[in-house]
């Protein structure tokens, strides 16, 4: 879905070889689940949700047995932080799964980006997109929000509106995490160390919130993603940090995640996945 080195297949393998995943350090092939294009998926529908009636998986996810997930936990601008949760959910929709993921709308095009070369226009399936002034317009009433025109244009002309409230963005990753442990044996490993303020793909780095704290193991990914907010929660902030700084310029909130992303409301996602069944926020601590 997103603009940059990741938004197809061939261009992510090798983002991944440059920071160090291939299969020499991993010990397994890397595989992007969703194909070269974002479009290899599979439909998996679901019952008792709220946003997500058919999830949009990549089809090399939903064709595993076994879902292991091993997971950096560290802040998140929208999610307040990433861990098991968001990795399955977000991480494992393809193109048009973290579309409805993030959107409530469409795609939309930045004209001055835009060269008119109309490669958009061959990945449409619906004839959404048109060219009235040399420039792309896409038609919201015919367009299904599937997002392959954006991996499909050379210029990043092409981009999602993000447009999602809080709440809702919340519990459509619940449910796409729901969608691919329902009927998969899993366990959840989770690296509480280099908490960084923001996503792993942000082009920048800063100083990690709190020292390191360790790793964590379940098998119920709600409870593990709890227990390593509430670790993180009572670790004090890293000075020099975007944490300590918000203290020291009068932040009173306990919560780590929220006094670096004050919007972000990451209980609504742990909330209802405990909701659907996926696990228990409630934990019993055993240190190794």
């Amino acid at each position: 879905l997103y603009t940059g080195r990741r938004k197809h297949g061939l261009e992510h393998l090798e983002a991944a070889q440059e920071n160090g995943f291939n299969p020499t350090t991993c010990g397994c092939q890397i595989i992007i689940a969703d194909g070269i294009k974002g479009t290899d998926e599979t439909i998996v529908p679901l019952e008792g949700t709220t946003y997500v009636k058919e999830a949009k998986i990549g089809h090399a996810i939903m064709d595993a047995d076994v879902i292991i997930s091993l997971n950096h936990f560290k802040g998140h601008c929208s999610a307040g932080f990433g861990g098991a949760i968001k990795n399955i959910g977000m991480g494992c929709g393809s193109r048009a799964g973290k579309m409805e993921q993030h959107c409530d709308g469409k795609p939309e095009v930045d004209a001055e980006a835009c060269r008119g070369c109309k490669a958009c226009v061959k990945s449409c399936a619906h004839e959404a997109i048109s060219f009235p002034e040399g420039k792309a317009v896409i038609d919201h009433d015919k367009c299904v929000g599937c997002g392959r025109c954006i991996g499909a244009c050379n210029f990043d002309a092409i981009d999602n509106n993000s447009d999602a409230d809080q709440d809702s963005f919340q519990i459509r990753m619940a449910e796409y995490t729901y969608a691919v442990l329902k009927d998969k044996p899993a366990f959840h490993i989770n690296l509480v160390i280099q908490v960084s303020p923001d996503c792993d793909c942000f082009s920048r780095n800063d100083v990690p919130i709190i020292p390191d704290v360790g790793m964590f193991a379940s098998f119920d990914p709600v409870a593990l993603d709890r227990a390593c907010a509430d670790a993180c929660n009572n670790t004090p902030p890293m000075p020099g940090s975007v944490l300590a700084e918000a203290h020291h310029k009068g932040c009173t909130c306990k919560d780590h995640f929220k006094a670096v992303s004050p919007h972000a409301r990451w209980e609504v996602c742990l909330e209802h996945c405990e909701k659907l069944g996926v696990g228990t926020q409630a934990y019993e601590l055993i240190t190794v």
